[in-house]
């Protein structure tokens, strides 16, 4: 049995939505920062520990109240935290004895618009 004819239309709208990771191909620049990010990003712990900085939307969060969430020692957690500053992902503001994170947005757009399969 053969299989039915596509409408024409289909089969073009279905071209057009091709997999496109960007406009354009990424510079060595921009694959290097975009790099640097996701290498981040692939350590379950420090994944974990900013998806409790970016539950608190758009408040810092200190190092202190993260050492409990994950049941891991405070130079563990200086560590990670250090490699998801240093990967663009938060900021760091001292207040005091204590460090304090928040999120970077515009790193996370740039992710988005690298992975969007439009």
């Amino acid at each position: 049995m053969k299989a039915p004819a596509q409408r024409p239309e289909l089969i073009d709208e279905k071209a057009t939505e091709c997999c496109s990771l960007a406009s354009s191909p990424l510079g060595a620049g921009e694959a290097e920062r975009m790099t640097a990010k996701l290498k981040a990003l692939s350590d379950p712990t420090r994944l974990r520990l900013l998806s409790h900085i970016a539950a608190q939307g758009c408040d810092a969060v200190c190092a202190c109240d993260l050492l409990d969430v994950l049941d891991i020692s405070q130079p563990t957690v200086s560590h990670h935290l250090k490699k998801l500053v240093d990967a663009g992902l938060l900021t760091r503001e001292q207040r005091g004895k204590w460090a304090h994170y928040t999120v970077v947005r515009g790193a996370f757009t740039e992710l988005r618009e690298l992975l969007d399969l439009r």
